[in-house]
């Protein structure tokens, strides 16, 4: 299984289980996120999900083949509807990080509440480079939450950045040592899940912001990127991208 599921003690946990891959992900592997997301929204014994990858990956994103394979093919993106569904996602969200976190492997985390990552995890918003805008709500999200400054960095420049930028710009509450990172995040998600569901959850809603908000510009991001897998810089990207794995391939 590409996306681990299991339950216990009121936490729903979501493991990306794809790590000869960078757990990049698939439109099969967001469809089973969704799948998660609505079993822990409808499940009154579940308060929080917890979302991890094994392998000491996060996610590297993407992934490139099958995202270009979707496109080509017309079918509805599993992707945006993933971030749809984690947007308006109403129970509290846990993230653990560790290595890579690339794409919407990092603008995932502006959906959750709590972020723990690892001294070895690396986050990158490569978007413009690869001729696309930001997704998932991180042009409006992402410099609500650093700052315009620095999430220009990130997001023009596409400038990586590491785990202790991460906690000194506020996108992660803590770095944890990597052996002790999932304990540490399953004992948060774990204290959320046994707190007060209503009070919660209307405490959540308040933090988050106007809903409407967000999925409008989450809307307005996506026309754009749609648009721009048309350019012919992304269409180059995509091509060569093609070429190299099909030379790869055995």
């Amino acid at each position: 299984m590409e996306i681990e599921t299991s339950v216990a003690d009121g936490v729903l946990e979501l493991t990306l289980n794809r790590p000869a891959k960078k757990n990049a992900l698939t439109e099969a592997m967001y469809q089973a996120l969704i799948d998660g997301l609505l079993r822990a929204e409808t499940d009154e014994a579940i308060g929080a999900v917890l979302i991890r990858g094994e392998g000491g990956v996060f996610s590297a994103g993407n992934d490139i083949g099958d995202f270009i394979a979707a496109v080509r093919k017309g079918h509805g993106l599993a992707a945006a509807d993933f971030v749809r569904r984690l947007a308006g996602f109403s129970k509290p969200l846990v993230a653990a990080v560790d290595g890579l976190a690339v794409g919407v492997g990092c603008t995932l985390l502006l959906h959750c509440d709590l972020i723990y990552a690892s001294p070895e995890a690396r986050f990158s918003l490569p978007f413009v480079d690869l001729g696309l805008p930001p997704e998932a709500g991180s042009s409006l999200l992402l410099p609500r939450r650093v700052g315009r400054a620095r999430a220009s960095a990130w997001l023009l420049l596409a400038e990586p950045f590491d785990a202790q930028e991460a906690k000194e710009a506020g996108l992660v509450n803590a770095v944890i040592a990597a052996d002790e990172l999932l304990g540490v995040a399953r004992e948060k998600a774990r204290k959320l899940a046994a707190k007060p569901r209503a009070a919660l959850l209307e405490a959540r809603r308040l933090l988050r912001g106007d809903a409407a908000e967000i999925a409008a510009h989450m809307e307005e991001e996506f026309r754009a990127f749609m648009t721009a897998l048309h350019s012919p810089h992304t269409q180059a990207v995509f091509a060569a991208f093609l070429a190299k794995s099909k030379q790869e391939s055995p």
